[in-house]
């Protein structure tokens, strides 16, 4: 599902196989929302492709749904994350706690309350988006890396970055659901304010008919296995 407005072309942020849960490629706007720049937003996760219903953790469901789940039982967290593009570090924001273990009825919570009363004239907008990394990729495009690992955040306002360099890692900071990337576009480097710009992903695989096949220029959709090397 592409709209009229090409996309803009930056390489995945990401390495190794993942699932975006959450996509344009599926539905506009990807997270039912065009606030804080989040038309064309992408999730990234990863998952158990063996078995049902693809876990992104190693526990059970039971224990998920009873007692939550440690970060470090989740497959992506602490991933490595790489710029997407060129640019220059516009915000770099560290050191917001991540809850130590998700848990389903508090983060439904969480989730709701966001979703539905924060407002950007008095709220912390990093009660949302946890750690993060907003990169001036030029034209007036600007990406944002959200949710990330606290401490892990590898650069600083005003430092030059290239494309496919190590910022950070995958983390479970703000408003996350379970631990993952949340990737986005935008027309300004103030989330609270900015417009969702469409993007593509330069090159990537996707596994198909039993072997992997090359994408150029691709948005994924939320049944996509991508891999990355």
């Amino acid at each position: 599902m592409i709209e009229a407005q090409e996309p803009i072309i930056v390489e995945f942020p990401l390495r190794g196989e993942w699932l975006a849960p959450n996509t344009p490629g599926t539905k506009i706007p990807s997270h039912g929302t065009d606030g804080l720049g989040a038309r064309y937003a992408y999730d990234f996760i990863q998952v158990d492709w063996e078995k049902k219903g693809w876990p992104a953790y190693r526990v059970s469901l039971p224990q998920y749904l009873l007692f939550g789940v440690p970060l470090n039982k989740y497959y992506c967290w602490g991933q490595e994350v790489y710029a997407p593009c060129d640019g220059i570090i516009v915000k770099a924001e560290d050191g917001y706690e991540e809850r130590e273990r998700t848990n389903l009825l508090s983060d439904l919570s969480n989730a709701y309350k966001n979703a539905h009363y924060f407002n950007p004239k008095k709220d912390d907008i990093q009660s949302v988006a946890g750690n993060y990394i907003i990169i001036e990729c030029g034209g007036r495009v600007y990406a944002a890396l959200v949710h990330l690992q606290t401490g892990s955040v590898q650069v600083s306002v005003g430092q030059s970055v290239k494309k496919g360099e190590v910022i950070g890692r995958v983390g479970h900071s703000g408003n996350s659901f379970a631990p993952h990337l949340h990737f986005q576009l935008m027309d300004s480097s103030d989330i609270s304010i900015a417009n969702g710009l469409p993007c593509a992903f330069e090159q990537y695989d996707v596994f198909q008919d039993g072997g992997w096949q090359k994408v150029i220029n691709g948005i994924p959709t939320n049944k996509d296995r991508i891999r990355v090397d």
